[in-house]
């Protein structure tokens, strides 16, 4: 077993309190300012010559205690609140840097400033870019500026003798200035001559204009901004943390199959050289990850049978979430599905394939897993000394132990559930879908995760937990950079503009990004059950286009699979989670094209490549769901119209204006209705799935929508930038 580190001691279970806000005093100098400018003032200082007020900074998750999540490589705005009291000039600088310490308490001497930008109503906007995967701190820094304030009140001023004493104002703020510019002897030299040229003109008998052009000169004022005067500054009290990870995290397609039925053989166990034989073909479709559920030795006491049968068969294979048997654990590979070596072979060819291996990590155990005879004390045993086997009743699950997370040996369990995150890390593995965490201890997914990442930045972990919302947010907010979804019961008009809604725009966008699957082996829907191919083709497009991150389970849902077990359940009759299944692929009725033209559609369209700007549009029908999307520069507009109803034709009006579509775009100089002459007067709608084109003028706009054809509209909106009757002028 590895030697423990870095664990949280027994008098401080919680791992991330050194997270928590911490009130900045520091006296270092910031980039960009002298090392004189003076202390730095905590927020309710007991100096009441600081003046400035920073009331918040944005995005602040619970106060700080939590990271934002962002891009690396991405542009992060970050807004403050912040003002003064009378109409003295305030200035506003966001301090950012790379935590490479743990220490929310800790700016370094490197850390870089940006000047914010005031946006209106006392906000403060400023953007950094963080440049690779990792955790970010960020604060705002304001004080108000004597200079700014004096040469604003200056270019008002037009009495000869006011602009006489206000030149010799300036000409002490700018010997205080060259004082400051210590480490500049070229702009000390400068404000020092700038400054008895003030003098010598306040005391002469010379042009007020002249001398008042003089104190606003512009290469002055500049240098003079080089050196502000920041005695009296105030910084936020928190140095909020911000994790960048790859874009994956931000985008990604997902397809799960089971290794043991890729055998192209009916009867005969899958191995990886026989999914490295599917990789073209699932490329192809356009996913990006492949995810195994679990590779590991399958316990055989307490196996479960075929469709989840309390006996097992001599041939039943199990079920591969029951970890562990005499052949190792969550570290070792079931040697039915090959050797190490045919693993580290086959998460190569994905790559070159443009796929990436995930895998699944499961912290459970079989009951002949090697972790319950070497660490009996890691389970609960019963008075009748037997161990606890996994329950949500009525769900039995008799071949499953749960980790005892507060058993004595906490520290030596949390260490080698870390090492098994690290053991595949070194086969190649830099994503994990995680089965039910929510079931697990939350102190252990924040330290485990802030350790992998620290280590491994570019880890992606998903959480897989159908549970209560504050459960899935607080995990999100504990490490998790991607989390299932309600997505799969979430089936009518409202339900699912609610539920999209409270996602893009709620409080969790700024840590909880959600991956949509429409099926899991777990979750067959009542709506998929009827096998009407409309259904499952609006499923899929719905997922693909209101979440950046979507999954399918297959080949299930590409081959239309949609018998349940019985009567009201959700598992799928025959279900690969207890048995081998032969797939073919070829099925007449497949949706392997449609899928495969879906996954090109997202690739091509950066408006799907997030989530934070979709907005649903009004149809008058109930059966028609109409959103948006645009990309981060508006030049990129998807609009998606989807059919609910699987049987019949149904249509509607549909609301979207011009001033909707300018409005997409950041570049334009201000808002559509000031401008209405910058609004095209009709625009084009390229429907990528049918590829048929459509002109739509004014406010309201006619679709139809018939399943048996096509269930739904994928639009790109293309801007007319040539004459009226010619579709190829448009953009």
């Amino acid at each position: 077993m590895p030697k423990p580190d870095n664990l949280p001691s027994p008098s401080q279970p919680n791992p991330a309190a050194s997270a928590s806000p911490v009130a900045a005093t520091a006296t270092a100098a910031a980039p960009g300012r002298s090392a004189t400018a003076g202390t730095v003032h905590p927020i309710g200082g007991a100096d009441g010559r600081v003046r400035a007020v920073v009331e918040a900074v944005l995005p602040c998750v619970d106060g700080g205690r939590f990271a934002a999540k962002r891009v690396a490589g991405e542009p992060a705005r970050i807004t403050a609140h912040c003002f003064t009291d009378g109409h003295d000039v305030l200035r506003v600088a966001l301090q950012w840097w790379r935590d490479t310490s743990g220490d929310a308490t800790a700016q370094p001497a490197d850390a870089i400033e940006v000047a914010m930008q005031a946006s209106g109503n006392d906000e403060w906007i400023a953007d950094f870019t963080p440049p690779e995967p990792g955790l970010y701190r960020y604060t705002v820094a304001a004080w108000v500026d004597p200079f700014e304030s004096w040469r604003r009140e200056l270019e008002r001023r037009v009495d000869p003798q006011d602009i006489r004493i206000a030149a010799r104002v300036g000409a002490a703020e700018a010997l205080a200035a060259a004082q400051r510019a210590d480490k500049s002897p070229p702009d000390r030299r400068d404000l020092t001559a700038w400054a008895e040229a003030l003098e010598r003109g306040a005391q002469a008998e010379g042009s007020a204009d002249a001398l008042k052009a003089l104190a606003l000169d512009e290469a002055a004022a500049a240098a003079m901004r080089r050196h502000p005067d920041r005695r009296f500054e105030v910084r936020y009290p928190t140095a909020l943390p911000l994790r960048a990870d790859r874009e994956r995290a931000r985008y990604s397609s997902w397809y799960e199959l089971f290794p043991r039925s890729a055998s192209s053989t009916a009867g005969v166990h899958g191995t990886f050289r026989d999914v490295e034989a599917r990789l073209p073909d699932i490329a192809a479709m356009g996913f990006d990850v492949l995810y195994f559920p679990p590779i590991h030795p399958i316990g055989r006491v307490q196996r479960k049978g075929k469709n989840n049968a309390l006996a097992a068969a001599p041939d039943d294979v199990g079920s591969p979430w029951a970890i562990g048997a005499q052949e190792g654990g969550h570290k070792a590979i079931l040697p039915e599905l090959g050797t190490v070596q045919d693993f580290r072979r086959l998460v190569v060819a994905a790559k070159e394939q443009g796929l990436e291996v995930a895998l699944d990590i499961a912290f459970q155990c079989a009951p002949d897993h090697p972790y319950v005879k070497e660490h009996p004390d890691w389970f609960r045993w019963r008075p009748d000394g037997t161990v606890q086997y996994a329950e949500n009743p009525p769900k039995k699950y008799q071949d499953i132990y749960p980790f005892n997370f507060e058993c004595d040996d906490w520290r030596g369990l949390w260490s080698e559930l870390k090492s098994v995150f690290e053991h595949w890390i070194g086969e190649g593995v830099r994503i994990f879908r995680v089965d039910n965490p929510h079931t697990k201890a939350f102190p252990f997914w924040e330290w485990v995760i802030a350790e992998i990442q620290r280590d491994h930045p570019d880890t992606i972990f998903l959480a897989e937990a159908f549970t209560r919302p504050k459960v899935m947010h607080g995990l999100a907010k504990r490490g998790f950079t991607q989390s299932y979804t309600y997505y799969t019961w979430r089936n009518t008009k409202q339900e699912l503009t609610e539920y999209f809604t409270e996602l893009a725009t709620g409080p969790g966008r700024d840590y909880f990004r959600p991956n949509a699957w429409p099926n899991t082996p777990d979750i067959l829907h009542d709506h998929l059950q009827g096998g009407e191919p409309a259904v499952f083709m609006s499923r899929l497009v719905m997922a693909a286009t209101l979440a950046a991150s979507y999954g399918i389970y297959g080949p299930a849902y590409e081959l239309l699979e949609h018998l349940p077990r019985g009567p009201g359940s959700e598992e799928y009759l025959d279900s690969e989670k207890y048995q081998l299944r032969h797939w073919d692929l070829e099925r007449p009725g497949n949706l392997r094209a449609f899928i495969t033209r879906v996954n090109q559609i997202r690739r091509e369209n950066p408006a799907l490549h997030a989530d934070h700007s979709l907005r649903f549009l009004h149809v008058d029908n109930d059966q028609l769901l109409a959103y948006m999307k645009h990309s981060a520069d508006g030049q990129n507009i998807v609009v998606t119209v989807v059919n609910l109803d699987p049987h019949h034709p149904q249509s509607g009006w549909l609301r979207l204006s011009a001033a909707d579509i300018a409005a997409t775009d950041p570049s334009a100089p201000d808002t559509p209705a000031l401008h209405p002459e910058l609004l095209p007067a009709d625009w084009q709608m390229h429907d990528l799935l049918s590829h048929q084109r459509f002109v739509w003028q004014g406010e309201a706009h006619y679709v139809l929508l018939d399943p048996h054809r096509s269930p739904a509209h994928v639009f790109v909106v293309r801007r007319r930038v040539g004459r009226h009757d010619d579709f190829d002028h448009f953009e």
